[in-house]
Parts: structure tokens; sequence; C-alpha cells
């Protein structure tokens, strides 16, 4: 395992659109705190590709293969998530840490047994909730402490992105859906408003498509104290995709896009923060900033922590629950469900 003065030696496992944003998000930190040494995919022509690409000095033929290779300290499971529990157990069986892309898993089952899992094996798991790690976010979090809006009553988060009809996020089959994909972002900005407190109820509509996925969802959100979350998400229009937190004394907000913002705007000011700076292409909205969640995981490594106290596996289990409930409400069942 990497010491104090040793580089954090990543692991990736899939060679996908998200992987490939983590990876250049990854080249724009410090060489002696991260380096990538090895990468897996489906097919090892992708994963050879990949490896040119990000000059990654590894590849091996199998997920296995890497899960059990001595020089990685920590996975990153950039792969759909109906793998992400069987592929997360059998890195958590080497004793290595973990940061799982989001949805953690399929349904508040899995995502209960991998925190129980990865408790057990006591090293480092998170779910790779990046947005919480922006420092626009960090900022927001800051404002709502110190009671710049009062007391928060009311929070806002939609995210509307479209999709043709071939892309997986509208196929129930591999794991599609809005509130599985885009419902993560919208809850985990709800829960982190609403610190510690849990719902009491939810309230919830949407439209399915053909394969049984929903292609929208509207949720109410009630929580304890007089404190309400209305999230939204669709995958057949483009929304504003802002995210606003209303307290007794103003209004802060997060614009678009809300899940990757480089800007909040409070009360009195708006303010910027810029973004690490690549020259190469990527395929997400300001996914340099993948690069924060990674020094939380190096950080919290150093520390001799299993969770992150700003993304907590009992937070994911409580996103889950909330994505779990719209959904059902919906309709949408998983095979993973039965």
């Amino acid at each position: 395992m990497s010491g104090k003065n040793k580089a954090t030696r990543w692991g990736i496992i899939g060679a996908g659109e998200i992987s490939h944003d983590w990876a250049v998000a990854v080249a724009t930190l410090p060489k002696n705190e991260h380096e990538i040494v090895a990468v897996a995919a489906r097919a090892v022509d992708r994963a050879k590709k990949f490896a040119q690409v990000h000059n990654i000095p590894k590849v091996h033929n199998t997920y296995e293969d890497l899960i059990k290779d001595g020089d990685v300290d920590v996975v990153y499971v950039g792969i759909l998530h109906t793998e992400h529990l069987r592929i997360c157990k059998l890195i958590l069986d080497q004793g290595k840490h973990v940061l799982c892309e989001k949805p953690l898993a399929m349904n508040v089952k899995e995502t209960k047994e991998l925190v129980e899992y990865a408790r057990k094996k006591k090293v480092f798991f998170m779910e790779a909730i990046w947005s919480r790690f922006f420092p626009a976010y960090i900022r927001l979090r800051e404002e709502i402490a110190k009671g710049t809006v009062g007391e928060v009553i009311q929070v806002r988060a939609e995210m509307g992105i479209e999709f043709g009809e071939d892309n997986w996020r509208r196929d129930r089959e591999n794991g599609g859906g809005t509130v599985l994909d885009m419902g993560t972002y919208t809850v985990q900005f709800a829960t982190m408003c609403f610190k510690g407190l849990k719902p009491v109820k939810v309230i919830a509509g949407g439209h399915m498509n053909a394969s049984g996925a929903d292609d929208s969802s509207s949720a109410t959100v009630i929580f304890p104290n007089g404190k309400t979350a209305t999230l939204i998400t669709h995958s057949r229009v483009n929304l504003p995709s802002e995210a606003i937190v209303v307290g007794t004394k103003g209004t802060l907000k997060l614009p678009y896009p809300f899940w990757s913002s480089s800007k909040l705007e409070t009360p009195t000011e708006k303010l910027e923060f810029e973004l690490p700076k690549s020259d190469m292409k990527i395929n997400f909205w300001n996914s340099t900033g993948l690069s924060y969640q990674c020094r939380e995981v190096r950080r919290c490594i150093q520390e001799g922590l299993t969770e992150s106290p700003e993304m907590t596996l009992d937070e994911s289990i409580l996103i889950a629950e909330i994505r779990e409930q719209i959904r059902k409400q919906i309709g949408v069942v998983y095979p993973q469900d039965k």
C-alpha cells in the first residue's frame, strides 16, 4: 500500500466514456500523488487502446486479473451498475480500496449488501458522487452552515438531458432509467442540504418507456420540520438542470450543470470557481472536476478512514432508499428486484 509520500496507485475497471473522463481528470493531479498503473475492460482491445491514450503501463485481460494486481492500491469501478455488486465484492475480497461509480448498486438490497461487505473488510469504500467535492458545493455547504439564507426550507433540483432511443439510460435491462441515473444527483443534493434528516414521505410519478425504464420522474420528498425537496429528472427533453436552496433569508443557486457546477449564486454575489484544465477531449460536463473526489480518496486513505465524512456509506443507503421509493411509484421493476 502507498505510504504518505508515495503516489496512490489506481487501477481502472471499465474503458467507457466515464472512465476516459476520469483518467483525464486524474492526469491533472500531481504525479507524485496519483498514478494510474493498470486498466481492464470487457474487451482487451478496448483496454489496450485506452492504455495508449492515457499512458497506462499495464493492461489486464480480465477484471479479476487487475483486482489481483499487487501494484494496485485503489480500484476505480467505471462499469455499468448492473455489475457493481459482483465486481466490488471481488475487489473488497482482495483488501483493496474502492471508488465505485454511481449508482452504487441496482436497489436498496444490493446497496446495503455492498456497504455491509465493505465495512467488514475495513477498507476505504465510496460511491463516486463527485459533485460533493466541487468547490461550488463546498462553498454552498459553508453558506448554509453559517446561516446566509437562514433556515433551509425548500430545495429544488432538476436534471434533464435528451438521450437517443438506443442509449443505455433508456434500457431497463442495462439498469437504465432517469431515477437511477440522474436521480442520484437530484436526491444527493436534497440529502446534502437537509443533512441528517430522513424523509417522512415520498410522493412521485413519471413516465415509463417500452423497455420498462422511466423516461421521466417528478417527486416531492417531505422531510421533517416543514422542509420539502422537489426533484425532477428527464431523458427526453433538456431541462434547465439547476439546483436551488431556499431559506428563510434568501436563496442559493447552482446553475447548469448543477451536478458539476463551477458557479454559485448567493443572495449577494455570483461566484465562479476555476476547474482543472486539460487539453484532452472529455465526454461529459466539467469532467476534469472528477479529480476532486480522487483527492478525497487519497486523503481518507492516508488518514486511515474507511469512509468519507462528506459522502458516507449511510448516506449512500439513504439516497438508494429515496430513489427506490420514487421509481417504484412510477412502476419500474428491475430483474435484480425479484
